[in-house]
């Protein structure tokens, strides 16, 4: 098992799914606009702090709990945040940050996941993983 805690006071909101396309003599061309870029330059080297001496072995079950900052007074420490981004998205570039890492061969090897989203109002805000080989 695999377990940390990565704190950010605010946690990048582009997503993976937010590649750009553009055409070049009439074939299309997908790229990373900047923003997607310093988000994955970030996760990757947040990511890389964590990287098991072997790469985890499959089926694995993937959890991350995503904590989110927010000084609204109306919001409790550790409610349930059901805004966007959708969890799917979310979890989409820092899964393939942590392929590209080695953490396991390959993202497909993760057979079960877990994927919450919280506000916090006590604490900066980050991100929880906790990886386990089933």
């Amino acid at each position: 098992m695999l377990e940390f805690f990565i704190p950010l006071k605010k946690i990048p909101r582009t997503t993976h799914q937010q590649k750009a396309v553009h055409v070049v003599k009439g074939k299309p061309v997908f790229y990373e606009p900047e923003k997607l870029k310093a988000a994955r330059t970030k996760f990757m080297y947040l990511f890389s702090r964590h990287i098991p001496e072997e790469k985890l072995k499959g089926p694995l079950s993937l959890t991350t709990k995503w904590f989110y900052h927010t000084t609204n007074k109306s919001i409790k420490d550790g409610q349930w945040k059901d805004t966007n981004p959708d969890t799917d998205n979310l979890v989409k570039l820092p899964k393939d940050c942590m392929t590209e890492l080695g953490f396991w061969e390959d993202d497909g090897n993760v057979a079960s996941e877990l994927i919450q989203k919280f506000w916090v109002t006590e604490s900066p805000g980050g991100i929880y993983v906790r990886i386990e080989e089933l």
